[in-house]
């Protein structure tokens, strides 16, 4: 299946001189969607949780739980979640945001991959990256719909670590 084609490019969003690569066309294509989640889940085993950062690492994350058989762990932005959480603040390629995530969800011994929509910078990944390490459990690996593979945002990210992207801009 050709992703490219069902991926959008919009300019100038969200700031002048960003082509953003919009995803929703290829997520609102059935055969896409499934494509998605089969391609990334060929990619790992042995995962106990897939970690999906807010927002479009949800709507890939949580099917390619099922898929693989292990639970779903959302990071969210600030004020989202309940309970005592771990939080961390991370460069993004036009400004800052702050992620969260349950302190008390990943068990230390569990195997995570970290799925999300785009790796441009590596800030977002890298800043997951963190929390789950700072849960105590241990990256099995990184998954991404599409890499801008300019922005050299793996280079942030652990090289020992398996990184699968299906997409190469």
């Amino acid at each position: 299946m050709d992703f490219k084609a069902l991926i959008k490019d919009v300019p100038d969003f969200p700031k002048p001189g960003i082509i953003f690569r919009d995803i929703m066309p290829l997520l609102a294509h059935t055969e896409g969607l499934a494509k998605i989640v089969t391609q990334l889940a060929s990619g790992f085993k042995d995962i106990d949780y897939v970690v999906g950062m807010e927002s479009r690492g949800f709507i890939i994350g949580a099917p390619l739980a099922l898929h693989l058989g292990c639970g779903f762990v959302p990071v969210r932005k600030p004020n989202k979640l309940p309970g005592r959480l771990l939080s961390i603040t991370y460069s993004l390629e036009y400004g800052t945001d702050r992620l969260e995530m349950q302190a008390d969800i990943l068990p230390g011994d569990a195997r995570v991959l970290i799925i999300d929509d785009v790796i441009a910078t590596g800030g977002t990944a890298q800043a997951t990256s963190r929390l789950v390490e700072e849960a105590g459990a241990k990256i099995a690996g990184y998954g991404f719909v599409v890499e801008l593979d300019f922005l050299e945002g793996r280079t942030k990210l652990n090289p020992d670590v398996p990184i699968l992207s299906l997409v190469h801009y």
